[in-house]
């Protein structure tokens, strides 16, 4: 064998070699993947996915007494809020949820960053969960710890909880801060924002309900 043909067949090895790592490679990816998707299969599987319309919750309670949280986020970091203001509806042809968020609240910030959020409503027992939820911020308390909730991320990667009985998961659509200029009654602006802080206003087309079976 001469030299020339001996580092070709060594090149040849080399690039081989090269290839069976790279498709080693992608398909350890593939079955990490494969093990996501199945653990969000196996956790899904507690809900059963059904139409916006047929929520049969009567909504007003549902936000305004119940409450709900909050959540956005990655894996890596990510938070929930209670809130008690919003609402669900038809808006551009689409089924809605729209939310208020102050600049200040710690979820603010995933909000701006996701493309998903979603909001979460839990049976009366987890009462104390919401409040904690709502009087203390993410930034200088580890809520998950404190709360005990056990959070998952759906198909999209938005955070919710496995102890929620109804996840609604929501892309944002539209967002925008209240002005205070647009207020016909201006007493409304006065009493809610003392402090000139008005709520950033997020509409979500509603893309996945889910309910506990």
């Amino acid at each position: 064998m001469t030299k020339s043909t001996g580092f070709i067949v060594i090149l040849m090895l080399f690039i081989m070699g090269c290839k069976t790592n790279h498709e080693t490679e992608k398909q350890t990816k593939k079955e990490v993947l494969s093990e996501k998707e199945m653990d969000i299969n196996a956790k899904m599987g507690k809900w059963e996915k059904i139409d916006p319309v047929k929520i049969k919750d009567n909504v007003f309670k549902l936000i305004g007494e119940d409450w709900m949280l909050v959540s956005a986020g990655t894996p890596e970091k990510f938070n929930m809020m209670t809130a008690s203001w919003g609402g669900l509806g038809i808006l551009w042809n689409k089924p809605v949820a729209f939310i208020f968020v102050r600049p200040q609240r710690y979820t603010y910030t995933f909000l701006e960053q996701q493309e998903y959020y979603t909001l979460t409503f839990y049976e009366e027992r987890y009462r104390e969960v919401l409040q904690l939820c709502g009087t203390t911020s993410g930034r200088n308390t580890n809520k998950i710890k404190e709360s005990k909730l056990s959070p998952f991320f759906t198909p999209n990667g938005a955070p919710a909880f496995e102890e929620a009985r109804i996840i609604l998961e929501c892309k944002k659509i539209y967002a925008n801060s209240l002005n205070k200029n647009a207020f016909i009654d201006s007493e409304h602006y006065k009493v809610n924002y003392p402090e000139n802080d008005p709520h950033k206003l997020f509409i979500g087309e509603i893309v996945n309900v889910w309910i506990k079976k």
